[in-house]
C-alpha cells in the first residue's frame, strides 16, 4: 500500500521532514503551476506525477493496477484557517484524546486519518486500487469496516443533521435501498433536504471515495488525459471537479448526464457508527476538537485526571506562563509562548509566537499568528477568528479582525495609497502583515494593529516590508518553525512527566516519548520513577528502559523491573490465599487429568497483561480433541518413597526432586519439568506458597503421608501454537487440586495458570487455559483491572459439527515450532509503552472478536471464514514475524482454495488452521500439501470439538 499526498507547493518539498515519513512509502507533490485543475484534475495530476517519478517502465494504465494507493488532498489556500495555511491542513497539530491510548504529542490530522483509510482500502475488492480522501476532516469510528461490494465507485457517507448536510455534498438513496445511489447533490438547501426526506435518505459526503481501475481511467479522461500518449492534452489536467462534475453524473438518476460515468456501478456505504469532524476553519478546529474529546464522557474510560478550567481550551507545544481560567473559552494555543504579562480573553487562536517578554492584551475574537521568515524575521498576522480572507479591499463587506477592512484603515488614518494597496485587490493577496526582526518593534506594531487609540506604530507598519497571507504561506521557514515547536514540546514533556498522575502522560505512546527524551537529552523526573501505583510503575520502568536504550545506556534493569511489577501484581491474590495440600487419595489410586487444546479464532493477544489489565480482552476460541483424544494428560499417584518423581512419557525423561530449592528451579525456559515444578509450588509444596511452614520438602511429604509421582503426556509437539504449555499447566493443577484436596474450580485453576506463567517468566494471557479447560466454542471477555476472570458466552457449534462444514475445515501440522517467549516479551513491552501502531491493532482485534462471534451466531460459514482470514491479517499487523518464508510457501499452495486460514497462537509455526471454500476444495488442499510436504514432520491431524473440556477422574 502506498500513499500519495497533495499539499501546497511551499510545503511539499518539506513534507517528509515535517511528517517524519518514509519517502519510499509516501509520495508528495502539489497541483501543477499554470491554473486551477479542481479536485478531479488534482487527483489525475497526483497520480500522473507519482507514476512519472516512479521511473516505471509500465504504461500509466498498467501502473495503476500494480498496487493499492491512498490519495489524500491537502492543498488549497486555507483562507479560513490561516494559522496552518503554510503547512496544509493535513499537518494540523491535533491534541491527544483524553480517552485514547497510544497517541503522540506531535500527532497531526494525517496521523489520525490514516488508520481508517488503511482499513477501508484493506476491505476493498481486488479491482479497487485507488482510495481518494479529503485532508480537512477527521472521521471517527470504533467499528470495523465490513467487506465492501465489488462496485466501480464506492462513496462513504454519514447520516447527519440537515444543517450540516446543507454545507457539503449529499448522496441521495431510496429508503429501502440505502446502498444504491439515486443521485448526488452539492450543498442542497435545507428546504431541498426536507423535501427529499419524505421518500429518500440522504448522507453527507465525507470525502472518501474508492475507485476501480475502470472508474479511475474515466476520471483521467475527463481531466484531459490521453491514454494513447500517456500525457494530458494541454500539458496539465483540465479543470475538473471530482464532486461537482464526476459525482453529479453518478447514480441511477444522475443530476447531470454523462454516458461514460453513468455506466459505472456505484455503492453508498455508511461508516459504521461514524462521526464527522470538519477542521477547515479556525473556529472548527476548536469546536471539532472539543467534540472529539467529548466523544467519550464515561469517566472510567478517560485516562487523564486533569480537569481543564474550560473544556474548549487546547494548549499544545507551548509555554504558557499566565493563569488560564474558566473565562478563557474557545482557546487554541499551539507552538507559542504566552508570557506572564499577556492578557487574553478567549475565542482565539495563538500560533507560532516565539519566546517573548511582551506586555500584550488580545481582545476576545482576535487571533494572532507569527510565522518565521528567512533567518531571523517574523511575519506578524493578527486576524479575527472567523475572518474568511476573501473579498476586495474596497468592498464594505470585506472584513479583517472581525470588522470591515475599510473601518480598520479609517481608524488608523490610512489610505490605499499610503499602503500601496488597490481597492480591487483581494484581501488574501494584500500586503497587510509586517515582517520584522526586532522584538520591540514586533510588540509595538501588534499593539497598534489592535488598538490605534492607545499605541502608535503607523509609520513602522507603513515602512516595514509587508506580506500578504498568500506570501506568508509560500515563505515560512519550516526549519525554524519546527525547531521552535520542538523546543516548546520539550518543556511540555517535562511538565507532563512531572504531573504524570493527572496528565495524559501514561496514555501516550511512550516509545515515541522515549525517542524525544533521548534526542533532547531530557532527564526523567525522579518522582516519576518512584511512583507506587503498580500499573503506573510498569509504564515508568519500561519508559526509563527505552529512554536509556535510545541514549545508549544500560537499560535492562528497568525493563526487568517492569516485568517484575507486573508479575507481583498478578501474584498478589495468590500470595494472600496460600493453600495447604492434604492427601486425598488411597495409596493405590491414580488421579488422571486430561484436556483438549484450543484454537484462537479471534482476539488472541488482547487477553495478555498488561493490555487486558488496561483495556480488558475479548477472545473467541474453541477447544479441540486431536486424533480422537484430549492430547494433554497428567497422572499423579502416591508413592511410599518421600520424594517427588517427575516423568515425561512423550519426551522419555525423568527427574527426582527432594528439596524446595530443586522445586523452585523452574525459570529455565526449555526445562522439561518447569511447568510441573511451578504447579507444585502453587499447590503449596514450597514455603512461598504454603499456609503452613516446613523446614524442608521431605518433612512436608512426611506430613502429607506419601511421596508424589507425576507422569505427563503431551501428544502434541511443543511450540505448536495450540496453547499447549498453558493448558498442560492447568491440567497438572487440576490433577493436584484433586490429589491434594484443594477444591479449585475451573476458574481458580485458570487464574493460577496465569500466575504460573508469570512465575515461569514466559508471560502470556488467560485465553489458552480457558480455551482448553472450558469446553466448546465460546466468547471470553474480561473487564480492565487486575482481576482477569472472563465472562464466558458459549456459541453454537454447528459450523464445526455439521458434515459439510466440518469437512471443509482442516488442521495441518507444519512441522515448524517456535517458543513464543521472545515474541511475547517484545509485544508486551509495546503494551507497557502504549506503542501507537500496536495499540491500534489490539483495539481492532477486540472489535473483530465481536464480529467473529456474530458470524458464528449467524451460522454463516463464508463470513466465518473471512473472519478467520481477518484474524490472520491482524496478527501479522501486530507483528511481522507472525509468518515466515516457510509458512508463506504453504499459504501459496492453498490460498486459491481457502476462505481463511491462520496459525493459532503467536504464529511462526506449529499448526495451520484452514477454512476451505467447500469440501472439494478441502480435498484438493490435502492432496497438494501431502504431495509437497514442507518437511518430514508435516501432516494433517484430525480434529473435533471438545464438549467436555478438562476432565479429572480417579482409578
Amino acid at each position: 500500500m502506498k500513499y500519495l499526498v497533495s499539499l501546497p507547493e511551499s510545503t511539499s518539498d518539506h513534507f517528509h521532514q515535517l511528517a517524519s515519513l518514509d519517502k519510499d512509502q509516501w509520495f508528495c507533490t502539489s497541483d501543477p503551476n499554470g491554473g486551477k485543475v479542481g479536485s478531479g484534475g488534482g487527483t489525475a495530476w497526483l497520480l500522473y506525477d507519482a507514476w512519472k517519478k516512479s521511473s516505471s517502465e509500465l504504461s500509466f494504465s498498467q501502473w495503476i493496477s500494480t498496487e493499492k494507493r491512498i490519495l489524500i488532498h491537502g492543498g488549497g489556500q486555507s483562507r479560513r484557517l490561516p494559522a496552518y495555511a503554510s503547512m496544509g491542513k493535513l499537518l494540523l497539530p491535533m491534541p491527544v484524546f483524553r480517552w485514547e491510548r497510544g497517541q503522540r504529542l506531535n500527532q497531526t490530522l494525517l496521523d489520525l486519518q490514516k488508520p481508517l483509510l488503511d482499513r477501508i482500502l484493506d476491505a476493498s475488492a481486488d479491482k479497487c486500487h485507488t482510495l481518494i480522501a479529503s485532508g480537512d476532516a477527521y472521521i471517527s469510528t470504533d467499528e470495523l469496516i465490513p467487506d465492501l461490494p465489488d462496485s466501480d465507485v464506492i462513496c462513504f457517507g454519514l447520516s447527519v443533521d440537515p444543517s450540516l448536510a446543507s454545507r457539503h455534498g449529499v448522496f441521495v438513496t431510496e429508503r429501502n435501498t440505502p446502498e444504491s445511489l439515486k443521485y448526488m447533490l452539492q450543498k442542497p438547501s435545507i428546504d431541498t433536504l426536507r423535501d427529499l426526506a419524505r421518500d429518500n435518505l440522504f448522507f453527507i459526503d465525507i470525502g472518501i471515495w474508492l475507485l476501480s481501475d475502470r472508474a479511475l481511467n474515466i476520471l483521467m479522461k475527463k481531466s484531459g488525459w490521453l491514454d494513447t500518449t500517456n500525457t494530458f492534452q494541454n500539458g496539465i489536467p483540465d479543470y475538473y471537479d471530482m464532486y461537482g462534475n464526476f459525482g453529479l453524473a453518478l447514480g441511477e438518476n444522475p443530476f447531470t448526464v454523462d454516458d461514460d460515468i453513468s455506466s459505472l456501478s456505484v455503492a453508498i456505504k455508511q461508516i459504521p457508527n461514524g462521526a464527522f469532524y470538519h477542521l477547515g476553519t479556525s473556529p472548527e478546529i476548536i469546536s471539532s476538537s472539543l467534540s472529539i474529546q467529548n466523544k467519550v464522557t464515561d469517566q472510567k474510560e478517560i485516562w487523564s485526571k486533569n480537569i481543564k478550567p474550560h473544556p474548549a481550551i487546547f494548549i499544545q507545544n507551548s509555554d504558557v506562563q499566565i493563569s488560564i481560567n474558566e473565562n478563557h473559552g474557545n482557546l487554541w494555543i499551539e507552538n507559542s509562548n504566552v508570557s506572564e504579562k499577556w492578557s487574553i480573553e478567549g475565542n482565539q487562536l495563538l500560533t507560532g509566537i516565539p519566546k517573548n517578554s511582551w506586555n500584550l492584551t488580545l481582545p476576545a475574537g482576535i487571533s494572532l499568528d507569527i510565522s518565521p521568515i528567512g533567518t531571523d524575521a517574523y511575519a506578524i498576522r493578527p486576524y479575527g477568528i472567523s475572518d474568511a480572507f476573501r473579498g476586495k479591499l474596497g468592498s464594505k463587506s470585506t472584513k479583517w479582525m472581525s470588522k470591515p477592512f475599510l473601518n480598520w484603515m479609517e481608524d488608523r488614518n490610512l489610505s490605499m495609497t499610503d499602503c500601496s494597496l488597490e481597492p480591487e485587490d483581494d484581501i488574501q493577496d494584500a500586503a497587510l502583515f509586517p515582517v520584522l526582526s526586532d522584538f520591540s518593534d514586533m510588540e509595538n506594531v501588534i499593539k497598534w494593529m489592535l488598538n490605534p487609540k492607545e499605541y502608535n506604530a503607523r509609520d513602522l507598519w507603513i515602512k516595514s516590508y509587508r506580506m500578504s497571507a498568500t506570501d506568508i504561506s509560500c515563505s515560512v521557514n519550516f526549519e525554524r518553525l519546527e525547531q521552535q515547536r520542538k523546543q516548546f514540546r520539550d518543556i511540555n514533556w517535562l511538565q507532563l512527566a512531572e504531573n504524570s498522575e493527572n496528565s495524559v502522560f501514561f496514555q501516550i505512546d511512550l516509545d515515541h516519548a522515549a525517542h524525544e527524551f533521548a534526542e533532547s537529552s531530557l532527564e526523567i523526573p525522579e518522582r516519576v520513577l518512584n511512583l507506587n501505583n503498580p500499573i503506573q510503575k510498569t509504564h515508568t520502568q519500561m519508559f526509563a528502559s527505552r529512554v536509556n536504550r535510545y541514549k545508549g545506556l544500560d537499560y535492562k534493569h528497568y525493563s526487568e523491573s517492569a516485568f517484575e511489577v507486573l508479575q507481583n501484581s498478578l501474584l498478589i491474590n495468590l500470595i494472600n490465599s496460600k493453600p495447604t495440600p492434604i492427601k486425598n487419595v488411597f495409596d493405590d489410586q491414580i488421579v488422571w487429568s486430561r484436556s483438549p487444546v484450543r484454537i484462537d479464532l479471534a482476539g488472541g493477544w488482547t487477553d495478555t497483561p498488561p493490555y487486558s489489565v488496561l483495556c480488558g480482552g475479548n477472545v473467541v476460541n474453541v477447544s479441540l480433541e486431536l486424533n480422537g483424544q484430549p492430547p494433554l494428560q497428567a497422572f499423579i499417584r502416591p508413592s511410599s518413597k518421600k520424594k517427588i518423581v517427575l516423568s515425561s512419557i512423550d519426551l522419555g525423561v525423568r527427574e527426582v526432586v527432594t528439596s524446595f530449592e530443586e522445586l523452585k528451579d523452574f525459570t529455565q525456559v526449555g526445562s522439561p519439568f518447569a511447568i510441573p515444578k511451578a504447579a507444585l509450588c502453587l499447590a503449596g509444596f514450597h514455603p512461598d506458597f504454603c499456609s503452613d511452614s516446613y523446614p524442608d520438602l521431605i518433612t512436608q511429604l512426611n506430613q502429607l503421608g506419601c511421596g508424589i509421582e507425576i507422569s505427563l503426556l503431551a501428544a502434541i509437539p511443543k511450540g505448536s501454537g495450540m496453547g499447549t504449555s498453558s493448558i498442560l499447566a492447568s491440567t497438572i493443577l487440576g490433577a493436584l487440586s484433586d490429589f491434594c484436596s484443594l477444591d479449585w474450580d475451573h476458574f481458580e485453576i485458570c487464574s493460577r495458570t496465569l500466575a504460573l506463567e508469570q512465575l515461569l517468566t514466559t508471560g502470556g494471557g488467560w485465553q489458552d487455559q480457558y480455551g482448553g479447560v472450558i469446553p466448546g466454542i465460546k466468547l471470553l471477555q474480561t473487564e480492565k483491572g487486575w482481576n482477569q476472570i472472563p465472562k464466558i458466552r458459549w456459541l453454537p457449534d454447528r459450523l464445526f459439527t455439521e458434515p459439510e462444514y466440518q469437512s471443509s475445515m482442516l488442521l495441518y501440522y507444519t512441522g515448524i515450532t517456535r517458543v513464543a517467549k521472545n515474541l511475547l516479551a517484545e509485544i508486551v513491552e509495546g503494551m507497557f509503552l502504549n506503542e501507537r501502531d500496536r495499540m491500534m491493532v489490539l483495539k481492532e482485534m477486540k472489535q473483530h472478536t465481536l464480529d467473529t462471534w456474530e458470524a458464528i451466531q449467524l451460522g454463516d460459514f463464508e463470513l466465518f471464514g473471512k473472519k478467520v482470514a481477518r484474524s490472520w491479517n491482524l496478527n501479522n499487523r501486530l507483528d511481522a514475524d507472525t509468518t515466515n518464508p516457510e509458512i508463506e510457501k504453504i499459504i501459496a499452495m492453498i490460498d486459491d482454495l481457502s476462505i481463511g486460514y491462520k496459525l493459532p497462537g503467536a504464529g511462526g509455526g506449529g499448526y495451520l488452521y484452514i477454512v476451505a471454500k467447500d469440501p472439494e476444495a478441502a480435498q484438493i488442499i490435502k492432496k497438494r500439501l501431502e504431495d509437497n510436504p514442507l518437511n518430514s514432520r508435516a501432516r494433517f491431524v484430525q480434529m473435533r470439538i471438545s464438549n467436555k473440556g478438562m476432565q479429572v477422574s480417579r482409578s
